[in-house]
């Protein structure tokens, strides 16, 4: 089981981080919705995940959560941060949107809960874990 899990463990977050590239720019480029500057920051963090992780997976890089990981946790933070923006757990005064398109504006719910910052925290998340994983299946040298 384990070697099935870590042969194929990256295309996880690599599939993730596609996914979030591909949303982001649908929801800038098709939909219109200009992204604020976090959206930005957690962009410049998502998108290099593909080519990063692609090349990790073609050349069965063992080291791939070195480069990947602190990308990935770095926009984490990008996302949290806009989450608590975004949810008025702290104050807007504390955004860093002084210009343009303000980090709390709303554009989309669906199901009533699932917002643009929370799609983008779980993406994250979703790749931190995969790679975590990943990687103490590496330090462990499962066959």
């Amino acid at each position: 089981m384990s070697l099935v899990l870590k042969k194929y463990l990256l295309f996880l977050p690599w599939t993730v981080a596609l996914i979030a590239t591909l949303g982001s720019l649908f929801f800038s480029e098709i939909l219109k919705y200009p992204p604020c500057v976090l959206c930005w920051y957690q962009r410049i963090c998502m998108y290099p995940l593909i080519l990063i992780l692609g090349v990790g997976i073609i050349k069965k890089d063992k080291f791939i959560t070195s480069y990947a990981l602190p990308l990935s946790l770095i926009g984490t933070l990008f996302a949290f941060y806009h989450n608590l923006l975004y949810y008025n757990i702290i104050t807007e005064a504390l955004a860093p949107c002084s210009t343009g398109v303000s980090c709390t504006t709303k554009y989309l719910t669906i199901f009533g809960f699932i917002t643009i910052p929370i799609l983008s925290l779980l993406a994250f998340l979703t790749i931190n874990i995969s790679l975590i994983i990943y990687n103490r299946l590496i330090k462990n040298n499962q066959p």
